[in-house]
């Protein structure tokens, strides 16, 4: 029973930690997902939106905080008492995004009238970030995600149970930790390599090295201690990726990566694409019975030749019959002033700079005289310099105005361009479609370093 519970304290910990820190790479992303979830079409909780960012940031320490403890023994009921309500939580949320019906509808009230609007479901529930898609090439499915919470409530409830049948579990001894401490970077290890990112087991080994150093300082009651510099650690890392990029960049957008190519087809790269079909529901027009069937089906018992049934074509709704090649990127399209698409044409160029400020009425204009200069100097150079937004035409104006940026601005998608870059404003140069440079509004290169 021993060495189970060892294992229940390593796996969960681990992986925890690993889960928090792939978050905590990626703050805006997440933030931005918990936006989704609270959005009025999806969970109704418009009033947290304002604070995504901040409950994103929470989310992210507390899962970091938790798992470590678990791992050293500290505030072990306490410990184990807050990670199940975070397993309980999310558990909740992954069954019901799983059994969100996106052919469902709501009632809303707009200027004093009442609107029907379509249910949003979330179908990626950002429980790993982009960390999935960019290393298996996909994400979770609401109900994979759902079977993962329930693996770690089964090895977390053992634990918790152990903490008030047998007393709370110690802080770990010299010997405990002779153990937990390999362990726990192979177990931390062993997840980092399935999303291809070791930074989690540098971190833990940086964590454990704190901890070590109180224990010797403050022995057994070094608890509050270690959990203090966990939080530290934790905040820290948050607070480097929020104010500067992701250390790790998941997304098709990372350096390296050829737009142009990450929107190819599965027929232009002669792969398999996925097959979708059609569930329609159909009713008896004299008894009201409803029943749901194929497309399939409905072709092969031909249902159209039954009188006594007809469609209800409000409640037909799309599904995957099998998976396949779909492009990473998919709504990548730029229009220019006139309303041209020159997305293509963009992307074939040999040098060009973007400035990508999605919300241009946030957009940090702190930073626009230096990138008036470097947009003056790739003018004299000869390399176009275009700003990418999705404002209006009057936000656009009044920005240019207030910060006198001579070069134009072309309009996009604002979700495809905060996804390219988490700043607002962010720089990105491309070469032939491919990504080459991105720079954070903080970091900023001098135009010497550029041209």
């Amino acid at each position: 029973m021993k060495y189970f519970l060892a294992f229940c304290r390593l796996f969960v910990g681990s992986l925890f930690i690993v889960s928090g820190l792939i978050k905590a790479n990626d703050t805006l992303g997440f933030s931005y997902k918990l936006e989704e979830y609270f959005h009025e079409s999806a969970l109704n909780l418009p009033f947290f939106e304002p604070w995504a960012l901040e409950l994103a940031i929470l989310a992210c320490v507390g899962e970091i905080i938790l798992g470590f403890a678990l791992l050293f023994g500290a505030k072990m009921r306490l410990a184990t008492l807050s990670l199940l309500a975070l397993t309980v939580f999310f558990g909740w949320l992954t069954l019901y995004t799983a059994n969100c019906d996106p052919s469902a509808t709501y009632t809303t009230i707009v200027n004093g009238e009442e609107v029907v609007k379509s249910v949003t479901c979330v179908t990626d529930c950002g429980c790993f970030g982009d960390a999935m898609k960019g290393s298996i090439g996909r994400s979770l499915t609401p109900w994979e995600s759902f079977y993962k919470d329930l693996v770690l409530f089964i090895f977390l409830l053992p634990v918790l149970i152990m903490q008030f049948v047998k007393g709370e579990t110690p802080l770990n001894t010299d010997q405990d930790d002779k153990l937990f401490f390999p362990l726990s970077l192979l177990f931390v290890g062993f997840f980092s390599y399935i999303f291809t990112w070791f930074f989690p087991v540098f971190v833990t080994a940086i964590g454990y090295a704190g901890y070590f150093l109180l224990r010797r300082w403050k022995g057994n009651n070094s608890q509050w201690f270690s959990a203090a510099w966990i939080t530290i650690l934790a905040f820290g890392i948050c607070y480097w990726t929020y104010n500067h990029l992701p250390i790790r960049d998941y997304r098709p957008y990372a350096v390296g990566k050829n737009i142009e190519e990450g929107m190819k087809s599965a027929e232009e790269l002669g792969l398999q694409p996925p097959k979708y079909g059609y569930i329609y529901t159909m009713k008896n027009k004299s008894t009201g019975e409803q029943t749901e069937i194929s497309d399939a089906i409905y072709i092969e018992q031909k249902w159209w030749e039954k009188p006594e049934w007809e469609m209800v074509s409000d409640l037909t709704r799309q599904i995957k019959i099998s998976d396949g090649y779909e492009p990473p990127i998919h709504d990548f399209v730029l229009f220019d002033n006139d309303g041209n698409d020159r997305t293509y044409s963009l992307l074939g160029e040999e040098r060009v700079f973007l400035l990508f400020a999605y919300d241009i009425k946030k957009t940090d204009g702190s930073v626009m005289a230096k990138v008036n200069e470097l947009a003056e100097a790739a003018n004299q150079a000869g390399v176009t310099f275009i700003g990418l937004t999705a404002g209006t035409y009057d936000d656009v104006n009044n920005f240019r105005h207030d910060n006198q940026t001579q070069f134009p601005f072309w309009s996009g998608d604002g979700t495809v361009l905060k996804t390219v870059i988490r700043s607002n404003p962010g720089l990105v140069e491309l070469k032939k479609g491919t990504v080459v440079g991105k720079w954070h509004a903080n970091d900023l290169p001098s135009a010497s370093e550029l041209f």
